[in-house]
């Protein structure tokens, strides 16, 4: 006899250019509801992994970094917070999910999860106005604060904020992610704003690896033969730069010691990412809108999950305006140099501001906030089934 399948209450939520199925932790199946192979192998089947032929058609997964993602969410154990954040990046191939990072387009969907299905306080949340939404993101131990509009006591989805990388306009929903270094307090894990990055094959790089948002790379786009103006279809479909890109990301990740041997970096995909920038030049947009070079401070392109992302993660664009903050870093210096509290960079699919508070002190950089504004919306709701 076949099992039958079970349903599992699910919420399937666009935030900012990413997609993701939402969970409350405690509608999951008791075994799922800790740790542990048990919940990894529910959202793998959710999503559709692993899938040999990267297309996850028999799952909610859309085949791209930016739509293989879950997040779980619970009232917060945290003091002075409204809910717990938990956020899991499903490999698209391979039998595992990814617990090292943080989802920051995603953030921008969970405060209007944690409204909507009752994980905030009533009194925390006004009829009509913005509730602030205190966020304890669980994998990385960072708070963060998702401010949510609300109109007759309703979550406000819809609005004229325009965000590069999304078709629709939706409310415009602010992101302030407090404190966002490592955990401890290593900004820049090896003491240094600028290394110099030895990658067997490719050459010495430099390099400002930062903890900020998440564990990021940069490196200069004219060190690896490239303008910054790319477009995804120039990098994804050349293997070759994509192996060399993998490489400068593996070798990056053991110096900057999330890794011990560049052969585990295989089973740590969703981190560090790896990003290139370069000073502006006006180039076309994937949506095909011209990007003016006077219009913006600098451009990157991110990887993410071993492919270029078609706009940017949230988190790598903390860490953008994290380093920008800091004079001497390669993000500072192709803004311009000087000091940036805000900068307006070019990407993919357009463009994108982020702020960031940072100071020195006593020779160390430490960065109290940094801020951006993404969109979040609702798709579907109901049960997503799962074979027993």
């Amino acid at each position: 006899m076949f099992k039958p399948q079970i349903k599992v209450p699910a919420t399937y939520m666009r935030g900012g250019t990413s997609k993701g199925v939402f969970f409350n932790l405690t509608d999951l199946p008791k075994p799922a509801q800790v740790a542990g192979e048990a919940r990894d192998n529910l959202l793998l089947r959710v999503i559709g992994s692993p899938d040999p032929y990267a297309k996850q058609t028999d799952g909610m997964g859309g085949a791209t970094s930016s739509t293989s993602k879950t997040v779980i969410l619970s009232k917060s154990e945290q003091t002075d917070h409204d809910v717990d954040y938990l956020f899991g990046q499903v490999a698209i191939d391979k039998p595992f999910v990814d617990w090292s990072g943080n989802c920051g387009n995603l953030t921008s969907a969970v405060g209007a999860f944690a409204i909507s299905n009752g994980l905030v306080d009533k009194s925390r949340v006004p009829d009509n106005g913005v509730a602030i939404v205190r966020v304890w993101q669980a994998n990385i131990k960072k708070s963060i604060l998702v401010h949510v509009p609300m109109t007759n006591g309703e979550v406000q989805e819809t609005g004229d904020f325009e965000l590069d990388g999304v078709t629709f306009a939706a409310a415009e929903v602010k992101l302030e992610f407090i404190d966002p270094a490592d955990g401890d307090g290593a900004l820049f894990p090896t003491g240094n704003v600028v290394d110099d990055l030895e990658v067997p094959g490719v050459g010495t790089l430099k390099a400002t690896m930062i903890n900020a948002g998440i564990p990021t790379i940069f490196i200069n786009a004219t060190d690896i033969g490239y303008t910054g103006t790319e477009l995804q279809d120039d990098i994804n479909n050349d293997v070759a730069a994509l192996e060399k890109l993998e490489t400068i990301r593996a070798y990056g990740a053991v110096k900057m010691g999330l890794i011990t041997n560049i052969s585990e970096a295989q089973a740590r995909q969703h981190t560090p990412k790896v990003a290139f920038v370069a000073a502006p030049l006006d180039y076309t947009a994937s949506s095909g809108k011209l990007i003016e070079a006077a219009n913006i401070n600098l451009l990157v392109c991110a990887m993410s999950m071993g492919k270029l992302h078609h706009a940017m993660m949230g988190t790598a664009a903390v860490a953008i305006g994290t380093a920008a903050a800091i004079e001497g870093t390669l993000v500072n210096i192709a803004a311009g140099g000087g000091v940036l509290s805000e900068v307006n960079f070019g990407h993919p699919s357009g463009t994108l501001k982020v702020g960031a508070e940072a100071k020195n002190n006593a020779g160390n950089w430490l960065v109290t906030k940094a801020s951006m504004s993404r969109s979040a919306r609702v798709l579907m709701e109901g049960v997503v089934r799962v074979p027993q």
